[in-house]
């Protein structure tokens, strides 16, 4: 099965950023706005136990996550995704590159770049008509995040939530 790891913002966050994946993102209905912190990768049941145990080992050490968006942002040329820049800092490096360590050891496929992506693939016209139009936004924001989920991938492509792992110090509702 395929698996993923992401931390999923505040739901006042993530209904800001819907309001435009709703209009610019195709894989809008796939899963909910997140912070990718382990690219998709497989598994079967004899090593999900042995994962799972790892991240909650990771998870127990680890902090909750500040978060700061600064900016709208955009990977073109490498491909024309819009995305919100997330601040990278210590606490959110430390908890991507552990999850890439233990039995989640694997290349990644790209550097990591803490991003909430907006919209996605569009033609190079209207990525760059549309990037224009969204760096006016004034989309500064902060928050704490306490939490992140281990993710797997249905059958339509969409994804749906494991199991949530709490940082240390994380509040338990």
């Amino acid at each position: 099965m395929r698996y993923g790891i992401a931390i999923f913002p505040s739901k006042l966050l993530q209904d800001k950023i819907n309001s435009y994946r709703k209009r610019y993102d195709p894989h809008y209905a796939l899963i909910p706005p997140h912070i990718t912190i382990k690219d998709p990768f497989e598994a079967d049941e004899a090593e999900l136990k042995e994962i799972i145990s790892y991240i909650e080992r990771v998870a127990a050490e680890a902090e909750p996550v500040k978060i700061d968006i600064t900016k709208v942002s955009s990977f073109y040329p490498v491909n024309n995704v819009i995305y919100l820049k997330v601040e990278e800092n210590s606490a959110l490096s430390a908890l991507h590159d552990q999850l890439y360590s233990g039995p989640l050891e694997h290349e990644q496929p790209y550097n990591f770049v803490p991003h909430l992506t907006l919209g996605q693939k569009f033609s190079d016209e209207e990525h760059s008509d549309v990037l224009e139009r969204l760096k006016m936004l004034d989309i500064r924001h902060s928050e704490t995040i306490d939490r992140f989920q281990l993710l797997y991938q249905l059958e339509n492509g969409s994804w749906t939530v494991y199991e949530t792992f709490r940082l240390k110090g994380g509040s338990r509702d």
